[in-house]
């Protein structure tokens, strides 16, 4: 295999991968194309318009379809944003079959169907990232395309895939720490991700007023109603809003805090923010869901049952005395960016070995 591989790397066509972040997926792919590219490899993002990484990107949105009146007249017209989703990864999928030698991987991190249902007639390798639990259309695709090469962003997320896909590897999400410096700590509680009911921000609120601890708040505010209605009402003295902050701004806050409270009423998929938050030396006090406890393992934060918001408080005052050292040393040992790269530089090596078994591209291989 060259050392230097071209990368095609798809995300999501509503979210620009650029600061701050919608999300935890546009983080991911944010950090991961930033790495790529500084190991050399030439990367081209498919995503929303307005991506701020230093490589060639945009282009999912090139072609953006508007049905005709009549076509947006019939009864079965879905909404123009569903509309617009298809149209993009549809257009790009048949752009991959046409120009088959633009690329030597394709590495999918999207939630749409399409690519995975296109996949097959596409003759560039590709690899998914499966990033949630199952959903109605992409299982269908799965199922329809058993083939498809995936991998999972936890132990959880790949059992949650197993009925279709049997055993699936694990590539962990992983930061680059160097943005996530240590901090120094502090009194103060730390709740940070996206403002929507499933993330648990008004649980966050209860429990630090049952630990009698102010609380600062961070991220965006996905769900307005949400917000006004379980957020708003609580800010003050004691619970503050700091905005929607950019990376560095974001990892200051949660250094400066003493512990970050993880509130999920969902089984997150992996977990991000508790990556984010040792990286920082911030012990972090979570509801055991989903792929939460395989990043904290037994000495950087502390665990309690889903929903319980009183031993969630216990838990936070608890998780003030652990040692931050630790927490950082469990996120160089299992949340860094290398050992992601180096995973997926494993698996994109395999892929393209598939492709070109008697040798790679540019060592005598046909182009």
């Amino acid at each position: 295999m060259r050392d230097t591989l071209r990368i095609a790397i798809v995300a999501s066509s509503r979210h620009p991968i650029a600061q701050p972040f919608a999300g935890g997926l546009e983080a991911h792919v944010w950090h991961l194309t930033r790495a790529l590219t500084l190991a050399g490899h030439e990367i081209t993002l498919f995503a929303g318009a307005g991506s701020d990484l230093p490589v060639d990107s945009d282009r999912l949105r090139g072609e953006m379809f508007e049905p005709s009146a009549a076509a947006q007249s019939d009864v079965s017209m879905p909404s123009l944003e569903v509309m617009h989703d298809h149209h993009a990864y549809l257009s790009l999928m048949l752009s991959f079959t046409r120009n088959p030698g633009d690329f030597d991987v394709i590495h999918n991190h999207s939630l749409h169907y399409l690519p995975v249902a296109m996949g097959p007639a596409v003759e560039t390798p590709m690899v998914t990232t499966l990033h949630t639990p199952p959903t109605p259309w992409l299982e269908s695709a799965l199922t329809l395309a058993p083939a498809t090469r995936c991998v999972a962003v936890s132990q959880h997320t790949a059992r949650s895939w197993s009925h279709v896909l049997g055993e699936v590897p694990v590539v962990h999400n992983g930061v680059q720490l160097e943005r996530w410096p240590v901090g120094p700590g502090g009194d103060d509680l730390v709740w940070f991700g996206r403002f929507v009911a499933e993330k648990g921000a008004h649980l966050a609120i209860e429990a630090a007023r049952r630990a009698g601890r102010r609380l600062r708040l961070a991220g965006p505010i996905s769900d307005a109603d949400y917000f006004e209605q379980q957020i708003a009402p609580f800010l003050g003295e004691m619970v503050r809003y700091e905005g929607h902050l950019h990376q560095h701004d974001l990892a200051r806050l949660v250094g400066s805090c003493g512990v970050t409270l993880v509130t999920p009423v969902w089984d997150e998929p992996y977990g991000l923010v508790v990556a984010e938050s040792l990286a920082c030396g911030t012990p972090v006090a979570s509801f055991a869901r989903g792929g939460i406890p395989e990043i904290v393992g037994d000495d950087a934060g502390v665990l309690v049952p889903p929903g319980d918001v009183d031993a969630l408080a216990e838990a936070a005052e608890l998780a003030f005395t652990l040692d931050r050292s630790l927490a950082r040393r469990r996120a160089e040992g299992h949340c860094s960016d290398t050992a992601m790269i180096d995973r997926y530089t494993h698996i994109y090596a395999d892929l393209v070995a598939d492709r070109f078994p008697w040798g790679a591209r540019g060592q005598g291989v046909p182009a």
